[in-house]
């Protein structure tokens, strides 16, 4: 591992536990040459996952895009940067432990739904207006009634 500061070879690691997701580990290392430290964190290599977008086409999963969909459904409400941040290692976490190497973008987005619903009614709304493609003001309503049924 090289030094962020010195970008020297010769460093060690002096602490190591799990980290907060406990999904991966956090290290803090030692520069032997500059005396400086610094925290790297260690996570298993997923099977690369491939999502099958609308018209077919196919992409390398992207956990930035799940994060950016659910940034802006979550823009100015009470929701903290840390709860989008364990929401989206949930939704990950979902995907992955379905063991396949291919899923639909639909799931994934059915996924996300599920999971906001349960965080943020309006940023639920948000993300479901966008990813179902709300039409009109009734279908917007209808979805609007599922919310206020449950």
């Amino acid at each position: 591992m090289k030094c962020p500061y010195c970008s020297s070879d010769n460093t060690r690691v002096i602490d190591s536990r799990p980290a907060d997701d406990n999904n991966s580990i956090r290290r803090r290392r030692l520069c032997d040459v500059c005396g400086k430290r610094f925290t790297t964190y260690e996570k298993v290599e997923t099977i690369p996952l491939i999502v099958i977008k609308k018209d077919n086409n196919r992409e390398q999963y992207d956990r930035s895009k799940i994060e950016a969909g659910i940034l802006r459904a979550c823009h100015k409400r009470p929701v903290s940067a840390n709860q989008i941040d364990a929401l989206v290692d949930e939704i990950e976490t979902e995907i992955f432990n379905r063991e396949e190497k291919e899923i639909a973008s639909s799931e994934i987005g059915e996924i996300v739904m599920d999971k906001l619903k349960d965080l943020e009614a309006v940023a639920y709304v948000r993300f479901a207006s966008v990813y179902r493609e709300f039409k009109d003001i009734n279908t917007f309503m209808d979805e609007l009634k599922k919310i206020l049924d449950k």
